[in-house]
């Protein structure tokens, strides 16, 4: 027993390292990828979606307030990738972990539940994780970086609010999606892998016009969305809409299509409007019909019940404790002699 306990003992801070390593490397990852596509308003450049947010929030739901360290490590990778850390990377280490952190701690707070299977998961979602507890990540960041010289401050209010929303953005679309991935036990079933390669195939053509095309025809991805969302709920629409979210953040980084001819500030905001409206459409909507289905699969279970009593009464329905006609008769008959 004590030899059990021992490896046990053992393995625990194994098991935290590899999981503070692994939280780490995604979210250094998630970042590089997001400096990718960077926008410039006001002299200073940010990530239109930041997914390393998505990734922290992600990270927190699914193994608990445990792996916070983890995001920590990764955010001074990314810095270090960067150039080399000054002081002010402390605050930004800070607000890089704190923002996630606040988002799980209300989270959690209002019962907030993994699987976005109901209407309120999804508003939690979105005002607490993203709006809310974004505006601690983003004031801490540009208010420590405009100490540190690095910013404007004389622009300090655009320059938050597109800090601000590519953190939120990165909450609403990428922490969806990754909790999907978390909570899928099986794949589609061989009948709907014809409708998945029809959505996808539909997409891949859909959604790069749209976002190219000169005649700004953003809105036809919404039908698109819609279509993923009452067929494959949560996992479709989130997926469509990370797609058309990363393919209007290329547009608007190279300045065509919807994007052309606008200046930096106008990019910013028709691009985070567009993500906004569609992170909000893909979220909301899948957890409204998701409820639903429930509702009705509960209603149809409750019906299911009801029938087999009803069925188990009908069959034992003559009183307890009274004979049946047919052995009462004999017994009148017998008194009358």
């Amino acid at each position: 027993m004590a030899h059990v306990v021992g490896n046990q003992e053992l393995r625990r801070p194994a098991v935290l390292a590899l999981r503070t390593l692994a939280v780490a490397t995604c979210y250094y990852a998630a970042g590089r990828l997001g400096l990718l596509c960077g926008l410039t308003v006001e002299g200073a450049v940010f990530t239109p979606v930041y997914p390393s947010t998505g990734v922290a929030l992600a990270c927190l739901l699914v193994f608990g307030l445990g792996c916070w360290p983890g995001i920590t490590l990764g955010a001074f990778f990314l810095v270090l990738s960067l150039g080399t850390p000054g002081p002010d990377a402390v605050g930004i280490l800070l607000g890089n972990t704190a923002g996630p952190v606040c988002a799980y701690l209300m989270l959690r707070r209002v019962g907030f539940r993994t699987t976005l299977s109901r209407l309120r998961d999804g508003l939690a979602l979105v005002f607490l994780g993203a709006f809310a507890a974004m505006l601690v990540s983003s004031t801490i960041d540009v208010v420590t970086l405009m100490l540190a010289g690095k910013l404007d401050t004389t622009h300090f209010w655009p320059i938050w609010l597109a800090w601000w929303v590519g953190d939120a953005m990165g909450v609403l679309i990428v922490t969806p999606v990754l909790l999907v991935l978390f909570e899928t036990r099986r794949p589609p079933s061989l009948a709907r892998w014809k409708e998945v390669l029809a959505l996808a195939a539909v997409a891949a053509v859909l959604v790069p016009v749209a976002t190219h095309s000169s005649l700004s025809a953003l809105f036809l991805v919404y039908p698109l969305l819609i279509w993923a969302a009452l067929r494959f709920r949560l996992a479709g629409s989130m997926l469509c809409a990370l797609f058309a979210s990363v393919t209007a953040t290329i547009a608007a980084t190279d300045g065509v299509g919807a994007f052309a001819r606008l200046s930096p500030v106008e990019v910013m905001l028709k691009l985070q409007l567009f993500n906004g409206s569609l992170a909000l459409t893909a979220l909301l909507l899948s957890a409204v019909i998701t409820e639903q289905h429930n509702t009705r699969r509960s209603v149809a279970e409750a019906c299911k019940e009801l029938a087999e009593v009803l069925e188990h009464l009908t069959a034992h329905d003559s009183p307890a404790g009274r004979a049946p006609p047919e052995a009462a008769e004999p017994r009148r008959e017998r008194g009358t002699r």
